[in-house]
């Protein structure tokens, strides 16, 4: 961990401590597994709802972005807005807050997000992010209605370094309130996703900053999630402040629009269907938001590219 920096699991836990007080208040429930790890369901068997689907973002982003809601006038059909900001993008989106963290084991299937991620360092990610936490505490956001069993559990204690019950979980499922929320939350961090994937330098991204609709969330998890890949791969604009020339970030704002992508022109639940559920089949260059603009700091220079599908979003969305 750098000097100066504040540790992202530290940060997660104060978001995550806070909400475990205020449980009633946000509809959401907290408990103790058989291990003595803390979960916290924000939309399983609780209601949750938008501000708890906000806290889990924030968490998941280890504490370095901002996540709120806004009402754009612009649209008319899908009004609620989720906005995204960091000034330390790289660590928030791809240090934390990435889906990245394979957890299942029988029968049970989920990604972890969140700083739990940075101590376990388990993905090839991590060679490329110098940064690394040493703190005592972990927390992990989960995309399931189910806590997670003991083995994953123990999976997580034994891949951080921690007893069970220093962890912490989130979890809600696609289906709810705060767990659409919290994945249209991602829409700055699949744009981070991208620019890595794309061979752009990270240490030359210093701000970001994003929005997306929120959809209704749906009780069919393939419609659920359809819709909140939707609301990012059709509606959503991000804006990245880079270092270096104009040249280089001409180049990533022509690149990193998801129209660029050859799987682009469906909504995701059919393009999901046709390649039969597997992700991998599916072109990675579709992950990521419909509209981008770049700054570039050195030159004052700004490049803008795609821009949000409409005719998309009435299909998907509803």
């Amino acid at each position: 961990m750098k000097d100066g920096w504040a540790s992202l699991n530290e940060n997660a836990r104060g978001i995550a401590d806070g909400m475990a007080r205020d449980a009633e208040r946000l509809r959401i429930a907290v408990s103790n597994g058989p291990l003595g790890e803390r979960l916290i369901d924000a939309g399983a068997k609780v209601t949750g709802g938008v501000e708890a689907g906000l806290l889990m973002a924030e968490a998941a982003m280890g504490g370095l972005g901002t996540v709120s809601t806004m009402m754009d006038r612009n649209s008319r059909k899908w009004p609620l807005t989720v906005q995204v900001r960091s000034s330390q993008p790289v660590l928030a989106c791809l240090g934390s807050q990435y889906a990245g963290w394979n957890l299942s084991d029988e029968g049970y299937f989920a990604m972890g997000s969140g700083p739990a991620r940075a101590l376990a360092r388990v993905e090839p990610l991590f060679q490329t992010l110098a940064y690394r936490d040493t703190a005592s505490t972990a927390v992990l956001v989960l995309e399931t209605a189910k806590p997670p069993p003991q083995a994953v559990v123990e999976k997580v204690a034994k891949a951080t370094g921690l007893e069970a019950g220093k962890l912490t979980f989130l979890f809600a499922p696609t289906q709810s309130l705060a767990g659409t929320v919290q994945i249209v939350a991602r829409v700055l961090e699949v744009a981070l996703h991208k620019a890595n994937d794309l061979k752009f330098p990270l240490e030359d991204i210093v701000d970001g900053i994003g929005a997306a609709p929120v959809p209704a969330p749906h009780p069919d998890f393939l419609t659920a999630m359809g819709r909140t890949n939707d609301a990012i791969i059709y509606g959503g604009s991000v804006q990245l402040f880079v270092k270096g020339s104009a040249k280089d970030a001409e180049e990533l704002a022509q690149q990193l629009p998801s129209r660029a992508s050859r799987d682009y022109g469906q909504p995701f639940a059919e393009i999901f269907s046709r390649f039969k559920g597997d992700f991998y089949a599916i072109d990675p260059l579709l992950f990521s938001p419909a509209e981008i603009i770049v700054t570039a700091v050195d030159t004052g220079d700004t490049f803008r590219a795609g821009e949000r599908d409409l005719y998309m979003l009435e299909r998907s969305l509803g």
